[in-house]
């Protein structure tokens, strides 16, 4: 209990620490959204009607009453209202979070399923002639930015090729390239943790021990190896999900989709600052949960961390 206590503290505080961050870098951020919104001549707003909306909207407070009122607000779920539509935040992020997270989940899978099939296929003696290519893939992955191989994408298997339609596309044809654009970039680093971990196991006693028995190549990465060089891998699979959130904000920009990363492509044109604050703690909470749920499970696949977990409550 003092192990979990423990994490979730941490977690408690990483939030709060990218709660203040976030305040910080949008209350230096230039301008001011609501003058930037209503005061217009077009709208004919009178000062005292400005004045009105600033103190609607808090912007009329100092900044550190304007934080504390923030933070209440975030414990509440309250999360105020965008300065350009008017529009809760909530509902706005509630429409745009499905998608949002369909996608990234997607693209995990997918990511999850090429790093294995590149790192397992890597240690097979009969395809010795394709090792070297295999394992150099994962560094030609991780070089790629995204937004450029989105377009990359759209230009071989939708101009070049027809195969997958970027105009009016159906429900699961406009999700093809927009996961692959996720997935390859994400399964790079993982890729390599495998490469390396299975590596790593191969070089232990048990498993020569295994090998003089006369155990095939098969038997032993499956049942001996697969599950220990796993282990490492789980930590770089926990992080990598927090950052598919990020890099699903990127991709949906690319391909004109809707989600958090057009909430947050308009919002910051308009910067619409409750907005982007909510945005950012939103991802930051993700991260955080997803590596807090990563650091409770470890210890119960590996028995060594258990102890040790044991020992140091």
């Amino acid at each position: 209990m003092r192990y979990v206590l423990r994490r979730v503290g941490q977690a408690v505080v990483v939030l709060f620490a990218a709660f203040t961050a976030a305040f910080v870098l949008l209350q230096a951020m230039p301008g001011d959204a609501v003058m930037i919104r209503f005061e217009n001549p077009e709208l004919g707003l009178s000062p005292e009607q400005i004045a009105a909306l600033r103190e609607a909207y808090g912007v009329d407070v100092p900044a550190h009453r304007q934080f504390l009122h923030t933070l209440l607000g975030f414990l509440r779920g309250d999360f105020g209202y965008s300065v350009q539509s008017g529009t809760p935040v909530s509902r706005m992020i509630a429409e745009a979070l499905p998608g949002t997270l369909l996608l990234a989940s997607l693209g995990f899978v997918v990511a999850v399923i090429l790093a294995v099939g590149i790192a397992f296929l890597s240690t097979y003696p009969r395809l010795s002639w394709i090792r070297g290519a295999l394992r150099a893939l994962p560094s030609l992955f991780v070089s790629v930015p995204v937004f450029w191989l989105g377009i990359l994408l759209v230009q071989v298997f939708s101009f070049r090729l027809g195969l997958v339609s970027v105009i009016a596309p159906g429900p699961v044809e406009g999700l093809i390239l927009p996961v692959l654009t996720l997935a390859v970039p994400i399964s790079a680093p993982l890729a390599q943790i495998l490469v390396r971990s299975i590596d790593e196991v191969y070089t232990r006693p048990f498993v020569t021990v295994v090998r003089s028995r006369g155990a095939g190549h098969h038997r032993v990465l499956w049942r001996d190896v697969a599950g220990n060089a796993l282990l490492p891998a789980l930590t770089m699979a926990g992080v990598l999900f927090g950052e598919l959130i990020g890099g699903a904000v990127v991709t949906e920009t690319v391909f004109g989709r809707a989600g958090l990363g057009r909430l947050t492509e308009q919002a910051v044109g308009n910067q619409d600052v409750a907005v982007l604050q909510t945005v950012v703690l939103l991802t930051a909470t993700v991260f955080v949960l997803i590596n807090l749920c990563v650091d409770l499970l470890y210890p119960l696949l590996d028995p060594r961390l258990r102890t040790k977990a044991g020992a140091a409550a």
